[in-house]
Protein backbone atom coordinates (compact mmCIF):
# COMPACT_ATOMS: atom_id res chain seq x y z
CA UNK A 1 0.00 0.00 0.00
CA UNK A 2 1.07 3.57 -0.55
CA UNK A 3 1.92 5.93 2.31
CA UNK A 4 -1.27 7.70 3.46
CA UNK A 5 0.76 10.71 4.59
CA UNK A 6 2.04 11.14 1.04
CA UNK A 7 -1.54 10.86 -0.22
CA UNK A 8 -2.73 13.57 2.15
CA UNK A 9 0.22 15.86 1.39
CA UNK A 10 0.22 15.46 -2.40
CA UNK A 11 -2.83 13.63 -3.81
CA UNK A 12 -2.11 14.93 -7.31
CA UNK A 13 1.16 12.96 -7.40
CA UNK A 14 -0.86 9.80 -6.78
CA UNK A 15 -3.36 10.76 -9.50
CA UNK A 16 -0.47 11.30 -11.94
CA UNK A 17 0.87 7.84 -11.09
CA UNK A 18 -2.55 6.27 -11.60
CA UNK A 19 -2.91 7.92 -15.04
CA UNK A 20 0.59 6.78 -16.02
CA UNK A 21 -0.41 3.20 -15.22
CA UNK A 22 -3.65 3.53 -17.17
CA UNK A 23 -5.60 3.12 -13.94
CA UNK A 24 -8.48 5.18 -12.55
CA UNK A 25 -7.37 8.42 -10.82
CA UNK A 26 -10.82 8.63 -9.21
CA UNK A 27 -9.64 5.88 -6.86
CA UNK A 28 -7.43 8.52 -5.26
CA UNK A 29 -10.44 10.64 -4.31
CA UNK A 30 -12.23 7.53 -3.04
CA UNK A 31 -9.25 6.82 -0.80
CA UNK A 32 -9.10 10.43 0.43
CA UNK A 33 -12.78 10.26 1.29
CA UNK A 34 -12.39 6.89 3.05
CA UNK A 35 -9.42 8.25 5.00
CA UNK A 36 -11.40 11.31 6.11
CA UNK A 37 -14.39 9.19 7.10
CA UNK A 38 -12.23 6.79 9.05
CA UNK A 39 -10.49 9.60 10.96
CA UNK A 40 -13.87 11.16 11.75
CA UNK A 41 -15.22 7.80 12.94
CA UNK A 42 -12.17 7.23 15.15
CA UNK A 43 -12.49 10.72 16.64
CA UNK A 44 -16.20 10.25 17.35
CA UNK A 45 -15.67 6.85 18.94
CA UNK A 46 -12.76 8.09 21.05
CA UNK A 47 -14.81 11.05 22.30
CA UNK A 48 -17.68 8.79 23.33
CA UNK A 49 -15.32 6.38 25.09
CA UNK A 50 -13.77 9.28 26.98
CA UNK A 51 -17.25 10.49 27.94
CA UNK A 52 -18.14 6.96 29.07
CA UNK A 53 -15.05 6.81 31.26
CA UNK A 54 -15.90 10.11 32.94
CA UNK A 55 -19.48 9.01 33.49
CA UNK A 56 -18.32 5.73 34.99
CA UNK A 57 -16.34 7.62 37.61
CA UNK A 58 -19.39 9.79 38.39
CA UNK A 59 -21.54 6.72 38.92
CA UNK A 60 -19.02 5.34 41.37
CA UNK A 61 -19.07 8.53 43.42
CA UNK A 62 -22.80 9.39 43.07
CA UNK A 63 -25.22 9.68 45.95
CA UNK A 64 -27.92 6.96 46.03
CA UNK A 65 -30.64 9.36 44.84
CA UNK A 66 -28.56 10.29 41.75
CA UNK A 67 -27.38 6.77 40.84
CA UNK A 68 -30.49 5.57 38.94
CA UNK A 69 -30.47 8.58 36.62
CA UNK A 70 -26.74 8.24 36.01
CA UNK A 71 -27.03 4.50 35.33
CA UNK A 72 -29.77 5.16 32.79
CA UNK A 73 -27.52 7.69 31.09
CA UNK A 74 -24.63 5.25 31.20
CA UNK A 75 -26.75 2.57 29.55
CA UNK A 76 -27.74 4.97 26.76
CA UNK A 77 -24.11 6.07 26.34
CA UNK A 78 -22.91 2.46 26.22
CA UNK A 79 -25.15 1.85 23.22
CA UNK A 80 -23.76 4.96 21.53
CA UNK A 81 -20.22 3.72 22.18
CA UNK A 82 -21.13 0.33 20.72
CA UNK A 83 -22.64 1.94 17.62
CA UNK A 84 -19.62 4.22 17.24
CA UNK A 85 -17.29 1.22 17.50
CA UNK A 86 -19.22 -0.55 14.76
CA UNK A 87 -19.05 2.58 12.59
CA UNK A 88 -15.31 2.80 13.26
CA UNK A 89 -14.83 -0.84 12.21
CA UNK A 90 -16.85 -0.30 9.03
CA UNK A 91 -14.85 2.84 8.22
CA UNK A 92 -11.62 0.91 8.75
CA UNK A 93 -12.78 -1.79 6.33
CA UNK A 94 -13.71 0.82 3.71
CA UNK A 95 -10.32 2.48 4.14
CA UNK A 96 -8.41 -0.80 3.73
CA UNK A 97 -10.39 -1.67 0.58
CA UNK A 98 -9.83 1.79 -0.92
CA UNK A 99 -6.16 1.74 0.12
CA UNK A 100 -5.52 -1.65 -1.51
CA UNK A 101 -7.13 -0.47 -4.75
CA UNK A 102 -4.28 2.00 -5.35
CA UNK A 103 -1.11 0.68 -7.03
CA UNK A 104 2.39 1.71 -6.02
CA UNK A 105 3.60 5.12 -7.10
CA UNK A 106 5.46 4.97 -10.40
CA UNK A 107 9.09 6.11 -10.22
CA UNK A 108 9.48 9.50 -11.96
CA UNK A 109 12.08 8.13 -14.41
CA UNK A 110 9.85 5.33 -15.72
CA UNK A 111 8.78 5.81 -19.37
CA UNK A 112 5.06 6.50 -19.63
CA UNK A 113 2.95 4.26 -21.84
CA UNK A 114 1.96 0.67 -22.52
CA UNK A 115 3.71 -2.61 -23.23
CA UNK A 116 5.55 -1.33 -26.31
CA UNK A 117 6.65 2.00 -24.82
CA UNK A 118 9.65 0.67 -22.88
CA UNK A 119 13.05 2.36 -23.09
CA UNK A 120 16.10 0.31 -24.11
CA UNK A 121 18.87 0.93 -21.59
CA UNK A 122 21.56 -1.19 -23.23
CA UNK A 123 22.10 -4.02 -25.71
CA UNK A 124 24.76 -6.64 -24.97
CA UNK A 125 26.22 -9.03 -27.53
CA UNK A 126 25.51 -9.61 -31.21
CA UNK A 127 22.70 -11.93 -32.34
CA UNK A 128 24.27 -15.02 -33.97
CA UNK A 129 23.91 -15.50 -37.70
CA UNK A 130 22.13 -18.84 -38.07
CA UNK A 131 20.88 -20.05 -41.44
CA UNK A 132 17.42 -21.64 -41.11
CA UNK A 133 17.46 -21.85 -37.31
CA UNK A 134 15.45 -24.55 -35.54
CA UNK A 135 13.26 -23.42 -32.66
CA UNK A 136 13.85 -24.60 -29.10
CA UNK A 137 11.10 -27.23 -29.23
CA UNK A 138 12.37 -28.88 -32.41
CA UNK A 139 15.89 -28.85 -30.96
CA UNK A 140 14.67 -30.11 -27.60
CA UNK A 141 12.77 -33.00 -29.17
CA UNK A 142 15.61 -33.99 -31.50
CA UNK A 143 18.08 -33.87 -28.61
CA UNK A 144 15.82 -35.79 -26.22
CA UNK A 145 15.49 -32.84 -23.83
CA UNK A 146 11.79 -31.88 -23.95
CA UNK A 147 8.66 -34.01 -24.23
CA UNK A 148 5.57 -31.84 -24.73
CA UNK A 149 3.40 -34.65 -26.07
CA UNK A 150 3.60 -36.73 -22.90
CA UNK A 151 3.35 -33.59 -20.76
CA UNK A 152 -0.01 -32.89 -22.41
CA UNK A 153 -1.05 -36.54 -22.01
CA UNK A 154 -0.34 -36.47 -18.29
CA UNK A 155 -1.39 -32.93 -17.35
CA UNK A 156 -2.90 -31.10 -20.33
CA UNK A 157 -1.74 -28.27 -22.56
CA UNK A 158 1.23 -26.09 -21.56
CA UNK A 159 2.79 -28.88 -19.49
CA UNK A 160 5.96 -30.78 -20.41
CA UNK A 161 8.63 -33.20 -19.29
CA UNK A 162 12.30 -32.21 -19.21
CA UNK A 163 14.14 -35.45 -19.89
CA UNK A 164 17.74 -36.62 -19.70
CA UNK A 165 20.11 -33.81 -20.51
CA UNK A 166 17.17 -31.40 -20.55
CA UNK A 167 16.69 -32.01 -16.84
CA UNK A 168 20.43 -31.72 -16.25
CA UNK A 169 20.53 -28.47 -18.22
CA UNK A 170 17.80 -26.90 -16.11
CA UNK A 171 19.25 -28.17 -12.84
CA UNK A 172 22.62 -26.79 -13.93
CA UNK A 173 21.12 -23.37 -14.66
CA UNK A 174 19.45 -23.22 -11.27
CA UNK A 175 22.48 -24.56 -9.41
CA UNK A 176 24.72 -22.01 -11.14
CA UNK A 177 22.27 -19.27 -10.16
CA UNK A 178 22.30 -20.39 -6.51
CA UNK A 179 26.10 -20.54 -6.49
CA UNK A 180 26.30 -16.99 -7.84
CA UNK A 181 23.70 -15.79 -5.35
CA UNK A 182 25.53 -17.31 -2.38
CA UNK A 183 28.80 -15.76 -3.58
CA UNK A 184 27.01 -12.39 -3.65
CA UNK A 185 25.84 -12.79 -0.04
CA UNK A 186 22.34 -14.20 -0.50
CA UNK A 187 20.97 -16.82 1.88
CA UNK A 188 19.63 -19.75 -0.20
CA UNK A 189 16.04 -20.74 0.58
CA UNK A 190 13.68 -23.50 -0.54
CA UNK A 191 10.30 -21.99 0.42
CA UNK A 192 6.79 -23.44 0.55
CA UNK A 193 4.89 -23.03 -2.71
CA UNK A 194 1.46 -22.86 -1.06
CA UNK A 195 0.70 -19.65 0.83
CA UNK A 196 -2.13 -18.11 2.80
CA UNK A 197 -4.40 -15.45 1.22
CA UNK A 198 -2.95 -12.66 3.37
CA UNK A 199 0.55 -13.40 2.07
CA UNK A 200 -0.51 -13.62 -1.57
CA UNK A 201 -2.59 -10.46 -1.19
CA UNK A 202 0.14 -8.72 0.74
CA UNK A 203 2.56 -9.02 -2.17
CA UNK A 204 0.00 -7.55 -4.58
CA UNK A 205 -0.86 -10.66 -6.62
CA UNK A 206 -4.59 -10.77 -5.84
CA UNK A 207 -5.48 -7.57 -7.63
CA UNK A 208 -5.47 -7.22 -11.41
CA UNK A 209 -3.48 -10.46 -11.77
CA UNK A 210 -5.62 -12.65 -9.52
CA UNK A 211 -6.78 -14.67 -12.55
CA UNK A 212 -3.19 -15.85 -13.04
CA UNK A 213 -3.06 -17.53 -9.64
CA UNK A 214 -4.07 -21.11 -8.83
CA UNK A 215 -6.32 -21.28 -5.74
CA UNK A 216 -7.00 -24.42 -3.70
CA UNK A 217 -10.48 -23.57 -2.48
CA UNK A 218 -10.81 -26.45 0.01
CA UNK A 219 -7.68 -25.31 1.86
CA UNK A 220 -7.86 -21.58 1.01
CA UNK A 221 -4.25 -21.67 -0.11
CA UNK A 222 -2.60 -20.27 -3.24
CA UNK A 223 0.09 -21.81 -5.42
CA UNK A 224 2.84 -19.25 -5.91
CA UNK A 225 3.87 -17.91 -9.31
CA UNK A 226 7.23 -16.85 -7.88
CA UNK A 227 9.11 -17.45 -4.63
CA UNK A 228 8.95 -13.66 -4.19
CA UNK A 229 5.64 -14.35 -2.44
CA UNK A 230 6.78 -16.68 0.38
CA UNK A 231 10.04 -14.76 0.75
CA UNK A 232 8.07 -11.53 1.22
CA UNK A 233 5.91 -13.29 3.78
CA UNK A 234 8.92 -14.73 5.62
CA UNK A 235 9.31 -11.59 7.75
CA UNK A 236 5.66 -10.49 7.79
CA UNK A 237 4.62 -8.79 11.06
CA UNK A 238 8.27 -8.58 12.15
CA UNK A 239 10.81 -5.88 12.93
CA UNK A 240 14.05 -6.89 11.20
CA UNK A 241 17.59 -5.64 11.56
CA UNK A 242 18.49 -3.39 8.63
CA UNK A 243 21.17 -1.41 10.44
CA UNK A 244 23.82 -2.66 8.02
CA UNK A 245 23.59 -4.26 4.59
CA UNK A 246 20.26 -5.29 3.06
CA UNK A 247 18.89 -8.73 3.99
CA UNK A 248 19.03 -10.92 0.89
CA UNK A 249 17.46 -14.30 0.12
CA UNK A 250 17.61 -16.49 -3.00
CA UNK A 251 14.57 -18.75 -3.32
CA UNK A 252 14.56 -21.93 -5.43
CA UNK A 253 11.04 -23.15 -6.12
CA UNK A 254 8.59 -24.55 -8.59
CA UNK A 255 6.18 -21.87 -9.75
CA UNK A 256 2.64 -22.05 -11.13
CA UNK A 257 0.68 -19.70 -13.37
CA UNK A 258 -2.71 -20.21 -14.96
CA UNK A 259 -1.80 -18.05 -17.99
CA UNK A 260 -5.37 -16.79 -18.06
CA UNK A 261 -5.93 -14.44 -20.95
CA UNK A 262 -2.97 -15.79 -22.94
CA UNK A 263 -5.05 -17.98 -25.25
CA UNK A 264 -3.17 -18.46 -28.52
CA UNK A 265 0.04 -16.81 -27.25
CA UNK A 266 3.29 -18.81 -27.25
CA UNK A 267 1.46 -22.11 -27.39
CA UNK A 268 4.50 -23.88 -28.86
CA UNK A 269 7.23 -25.03 -26.51
CA UNK A 270 8.12 -23.86 -23.03
CA UNK A 271 8.00 -20.07 -23.30
CA UNK A 272 4.61 -19.73 -21.61
CA UNK A 273 3.72 -22.72 -19.42
CA UNK A 274 1.74 -23.50 -16.27
CA UNK A 275 4.62 -24.88 -14.20
CA UNK A 276 8.31 -23.98 -14.18
CA UNK A 277 11.26 -23.74 -11.82
CA UNK A 278 12.99 -20.53 -10.84
CA UNK A 279 15.66 -18.99 -8.63
CA UNK A 280 14.45 -15.62 -7.37
CA UNK A 281 16.44 -12.98 -5.52
CA UNK A 282 14.60 -11.09 -2.79
CA UNK A 283 15.86 -8.14 -0.76
CA UNK A 284 14.74 -6.27 2.33
CA UNK A 285 16.41 -2.90 2.81
CA UNK A 286 15.91 0.63 4.08
CA UNK A 287 13.97 2.83 1.62
CA UNK A 288 17.01 5.05 1.05
CA UNK A 289 18.96 1.97 -0.13
CA UNK A 290 16.33 0.71 -2.58
CA UNK A 291 17.42 2.37 -5.83
CA UNK A 292 21.06 1.36 -5.38
CA UNK A 293 19.97 -2.18 -4.49
CA UNK A 294 17.83 -2.29 -7.64
CA UNK A 295 20.92 -1.64 -9.73
CA UNK A 296 22.79 -4.41 -7.89
CA UNK A 297 20.02 -6.91 -8.62
CA UNK A 298 20.11 -5.93 -12.28
CA UNK A 299 23.88 -6.42 -12.39
CA UNK A 300 23.62 -9.88 -10.85
CA UNK A 301 21.08 -10.79 -13.52
CA UNK A 302 23.41 -9.49 -16.23
CA UNK A 303 26.29 -11.53 -14.79
CA UNK A 304 24.15 -14.66 -14.98
CA UNK A 305 23.18 -13.91 -18.59
CA UNK A 306 26.85 -13.44 -19.45
CA UNK A 307 27.53 -16.91 -18.01
CA UNK A 308 25.14 -18.57 -20.47
CA UNK A 309 26.62 -16.57 -23.36
CA UNK A 310 23.47 -15.21 -24.99
CA UNK A 311 22.90 -11.76 -26.51
CA UNK A 312 20.36 -9.67 -24.61
CA UNK A 313 19.05 -6.20 -23.99
CA UNK A 314 17.94 -4.40 -20.83
CA UNK A 315 14.72 -2.38 -20.90
CA UNK A 316 13.09 0.08 -18.53
CA UNK A 317 9.50 -1.20 -18.46
CA UNK A 318 6.82 1.41 -19.22
CA UNK A 319 4.39 2.56 -16.54
CA UNK A 320 1.34 0.80 -17.99
CA UNK A 321 3.14 -2.55 -18.01
CA UNK A 322 4.19 -2.51 -14.35
CA UNK A 323 2.71 -4.84 -11.77
CA UNK A 324 0.74 -3.12 -9.03
CA UNK A 325 3.56 -3.51 -6.48
CA UNK A 326 6.42 -2.24 -8.64
CA UNK A 327 7.51 1.39 -8.72
CA UNK A 328 10.07 0.50 -11.41
CA UNK A 329 11.03 -2.66 -13.26
CA UNK A 330 13.95 -3.59 -15.50
CA UNK A 331 13.63 -6.57 -17.84
CA UNK A 332 16.49 -8.47 -19.44
CA UNK A 333 15.40 -9.89 -22.78
CA UNK A 334 17.43 -12.50 -24.65
CA UNK A 335 17.61 -12.80 -28.41
CA UNK A 336 15.51 -15.65 -29.82
CA UNK A 337 16.80 -16.47 -33.34
CA UNK A 338 13.65 -18.15 -34.68
CA UNK A 339 11.50 -15.20 -33.62
CA UNK A 340 14.08 -12.58 -34.66
CA UNK A 341 13.31 -10.59 -31.55
CA UNK A 342 14.16 -10.26 -27.87
CA UNK A 343 12.03 -12.09 -25.27
CA UNK A 344 11.99 -11.58 -21.52
CA UNK A 345 14.16 -13.90 -19.44
CA UNK A 346 14.46 -11.92 -16.22
CA UNK A 347 12.94 -8.96 -14.47
CA UNK A 348 13.85 -7.04 -11.34
CA UNK A 349 11.38 -4.78 -9.51
CA UNK A 350 11.74 -2.10 -6.88
CA UNK A 351 8.57 -2.35 -4.79
CA UNK A 352 9.66 0.42 -2.38
CA UNK A 353 7.56 0.17 0.83
CA UNK A 354 4.39 -1.06 -0.92
CA UNK A 355 4.58 -4.75 0.00
CA UNK A 356 6.16 -4.24 3.41
CA UNK A 357 3.40 -1.84 4.45
CA UNK A 358 0.79 -4.48 3.60
CA UNK A 359 2.74 -7.20 5.39
CA UNK A 360 3.77 -5.08 8.40
CA UNK A 361 7.52 -5.52 7.86
CA UNK A 362 9.52 -2.88 9.69
CA UNK A 363 13.00 -1.96 10.88
CA UNK A 364 14.27 0.46 13.51
CA UNK A 365 15.84 3.73 12.40
CA UNK A 366 18.83 5.38 14.08
CA UNK A 367 16.51 6.65 16.82
CA UNK A 368 15.05 3.22 17.48
CA UNK A 369 11.70 4.14 15.92
CA UNK A 370 10.00 1.46 13.75
CA UNK A 371 9.83 2.34 10.03
CA UNK A 372 8.45 0.52 6.98
CA UNK A 373 11.08 -1.48 5.06
CA UNK A 374 11.52 -1.60 1.28
CA UNK A 375 11.43 -4.82 -0.76
CA UNK A 376 12.89 -5.72 -4.15
CA UNK A 377 13.01 -8.86 -6.25
CA UNK A 378 14.78 -10.20 -9.34
CA UNK A 379 14.90 -13.43 -11.34
CA UNK A 380 18.27 -15.17 -11.55
CA UNK A 381 17.31 -18.23 -13.64
CA UNK A 382 14.17 -19.97 -14.80
CA UNK A 383 13.01 -22.75 -17.14
CA UNK A 384 12.45 -20.24 -19.97
CA UNK A 385 16.21 -19.70 -20.14
CA UNK A 386 16.49 -23.05 -21.92
CA UNK A 387 14.85 -21.41 -24.93
CA UNK A 388 17.69 -18.90 -25.27
CA UNK A 389 20.41 -21.47 -24.56
CA UNK A 390 19.17 -23.97 -27.15
CA UNK A 391 18.40 -21.51 -29.93
CA UNK A 392 21.48 -19.32 -29.63
CA UNK A 393 23.95 -22.19 -29.28
CA UNK A 394 22.54 -24.48 -31.98
CA UNK A 395 24.88 -25.72 -34.70
CA UNK A 396 24.20 -26.59 -38.36
CA UNK A 397 24.08 -30.35 -37.70
CA UNK A 398 21.29 -29.94 -35.13
CA UNK A 399 23.53 -30.27 -32.07
CA UNK A 400 23.73 -27.61 -29.37
CA UNK A 401 26.88 -26.32 -27.69
CA UNK A 402 26.64 -26.22 -23.90
CA UNK A 403 27.85 -22.89 -22.43
CA UNK A 404 31.13 -23.43 -20.58
CA UNK A 405 29.61 -22.44 -17.21
CA UNK A 406 27.04 -25.24 -17.52
CA UNK A 407 29.35 -28.02 -18.75
CA UNK A 408 30.23 -29.20 -15.20
CA UNK A 409 26.53 -29.72 -14.46
CA UNK A 410 25.56 -31.36 -17.76
CA UNK A 411 28.72 -33.41 -18.14
CA UNK A 412 29.31 -32.69 -21.83
CA UNK A 413 30.23 -29.81 -24.08
CA UNK A 414 27.84 -30.63 -26.93
CA UNK A 415 24.33 -32.09 -26.92
CA UNK A 416 23.87 -34.44 -29.89
CA UNK A 417 20.59 -35.39 -31.61
CA UNK A 418 19.11 -38.68 -30.51
CA UNK A 419 16.54 -38.82 -33.30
Amino acid sequence: MIDLKLLRDDPEAVRVSQRARGEDPALVDALLDADAQRRAAVSAADSLRAEQKVLGKKVGKAAPEERDALLAGASELAQKVKDAGAAESAANERLVAAHRAISNLVHPDVPVGGEEDFAVIETVGEPPVIESPRDHLELGERLGLIDMERGAKVSGSRFYFLTGNGALLQLGLLQLAIQKAVAAGFTPMIPPVLVRPEIMGGTGFLGAHAAEVYHLADDDLYLVGTSEVPLAGYHSSEIIDLSGDPVRYAGWSSCFRREAGSYGKDTRGIIRVHQFDKVEMFTYCRPDQAEEEHQRLLQWEKDMLAAIEVPYRVIDVASGDLGSSAARKFDCEAWVPTQQTYRELTSTSNCTTFQARRLAIRYRDENGKPQIAATLNGTLATTRWLVAVLENHQQPDGSVRVPAALVPFVGREVLEPVR
